[in-house]
């Protein structure tokens, strides 16, 4: 896939991830555009090399990849709960992921994953000759 592609992707990722933060709990944090991307990247690919798992694995293989990247861009840019805290919510680890959010994500990622794959397969209509690069 070409680098410009996945730039593309990757700011759609972002900006998904910032508008529902901007609609859940009314404003965001440029460390949620950077999470959104990667995660979007990881299930468009998730997605692609997954496509017989069945529905829900995949949503629970989603929701796995999306909590990850949210502890990762939590013990990165977090630490001192000034962009979320989730310590009161049950099933809390250090307060950075949470049960009820990974539940959350289950939904969202098989979302995310078809909203990947139309997206991506709109660009490789659009691009010149229309066909599929490999995806290193």
């Amino acid at each position: 896939m070409g680098i410009v592609r996945k730039f593309f992707l990757f700011c759609i990722g972002g900006t998904g991830y910032v508008v529902l933060e901007f609609l859940w709990r009314g404003w965001s944090h440029i460390s949620m555009f950077l999470a959104g991307g990667c995660c979007f990247l990881l299930l468009g690919r998730l997605g692609r090399t997954q496509p017989r798992l069945p529905l829900f694995l995949r949503g629970l293989a989603g929701a796995g990849v999306i909590t990850m990247i949210e502890l990762l861009a939590g013990l990165l840019f977090n630490r001192k709960y000034q962009i979320w805290d989730y310590r009161h919510l049950p099933l809390n680890f250090h307060g950075q992921i949470c049960l009820p959010f990974f539940l959350f994500w289950v939904p969202l990622s098989l979302g995310a994953m078809v909203l990947y794959r139309w997206i991506d397969r709109s660009l490789l209509r659009m691009s010149p000759g229309g066909h599929r690069q490999s995806d290193s």
